[in-house]
């Protein structure tokens, strides 16, 4: 994993962008999100982006007080939206051409996504952000992540975690015993039950073995250092438990 790539898909939580605001979106944030990106993409690195909506809405916790579920992961799409038109002008203000696709018809403000756009907006250095999800309820941005970084062709998923700078075997911000881990495998990572990212999500990863990075976004030029193929946060992959299972 040495060198960087040609192309990757950064997955973005909504958090990932509060900064320290307890909701919304703060601009400096956003602002040193994206120059990271700009300095990989000036390195020749493909990048493809997708946004999560958490810090405006989060359809499962909606659901939960009583909300109609499919309705609510509606308007979680909507707050992707939101994610990704503001994270366009955040690029493009540092110079880069952007072309942001949503998975749901909205004419006004994006494209549709189409696979084959997606392909030729990236072989041309465009940076392309995938909005809205997988376009369908009960449906996790993890998911979108994994099956559209599959339909591009990206060679690596890169899960920008928020203040959490890997896997480990339990929750660190509750144990401080927990143990990071420095590779795992995807089976090791289902049978473990460890937050990488949604079971859904994993197994798409597995079955098409994309190599996944968890890192934390907020680690001094992680996004960059990430990007660049440098060894940051936890591999998961397809590589055999004896070389991969190791806690440091």
């Amino acid at each position: 994993m040495n060198g960087r790539y040609h192309r990757a898909l950064l997955k973005l939580s909504g958090e990932a962008l509060m900064g320290d605001r307890p909701f919304g979106i703060d601009p400096p944030t956003i602002e040193g999100i994206a120059s990271q990106v700009v300095r990989a993409v000036q390195q020749g690195v493909e990048v493809a982006i997708v946004v999560g909506g958490g810090n405006f809405w989060r359809g499962s916790s909606a659901a939960e007080t009583g909300m109609d579920r499919a309705t609510a992961d509606y308007m979680g799409m909507l707050a992707t939206v939101m994610n990704a038109l503001a994270l366009q002008d955040a690029l493009e203000k540092q110079g880069v051409v952007v072309r942001t696709q949503t998975a749901l018809a909205m004419a006004q403000v994006a494209e549709p996504y189409i696979r084959r756009r997606a392909i030729r907006h990236l072989e041309k250095g465009r940076v392309v952000i995938f909005a809205a999800g997988t376009g369908n309820p009960f449906m996790t941005t993890d998911t979108a992540a994994a099956l559209r970084a599959i339909e591009v062709d990206c060679e690596v998923l890169l899960m920008a975690k928020n203040g959490v700078d890997g896997v480990y075997d339990a929750d660190p911000r509750t144990n401080p015993q927990a143990k990071k881990f420095d590779h795992l495998t995807y089976i090791e990572a289902l049978q473990r039950r460890l937050q990488v990212m949604d079971s859904t999500a994993l197994s798409l990863c597995m079955e098409n073995e994309l190599p996944i990075v968890v890192f934390d976004v907020r680690a001094p030029d992680g996004i960059y250092r990430a990007l660049m193929g440098e060894h940051v946060g936890t591999l998961v992959s397809s590589k055999p438990e004896t070389e991969s299972a190791k806690l440091v």
